[in-house]
């Protein structure tokens, strides 16, 4: 499976460059680059750690689960704190 789309999304939405997040992975900033043109392998303690800097759980959940990332990431995005309060409460 490739990630490298949704790597960049998710770093993306975190709002930070691949200087910041390299620096907070203690990885170059052109290793982050690659990763996200699937240029570089992803290993398994690198997605985690990826998911854990930008703070994106359910991202790391759903590959975990296999579920359909792009689907996902199309519904997170789509949805606003409002969409997500009631989405939590109904």
């Amino acid at each position: 499976m490739q990630f490298g789309s949704i790597l960049k999304k998710v770093r993306l939405n975190a709002e930070l460059s691949q200087e910041e997040l390299a620096e907070k992975m203690f990885l170059s900033r052109s290793a982050v680059s690659r990763l996200e043109n699937d240029k570089l392998e992803l290993k398994a303690s690198d997605l985690i750690r990826w998911f854990q800097v930008t703070n994106a759980p359910e991202i790391a959940a759903a590959v975990i689960c296999g579920v359909d990332i792009a689907a996902l990431m199309q519904l997170l995005s789509s949805l606003s704190l409002v969409g997500w309060i009631s989405l939590i409460l109904f």
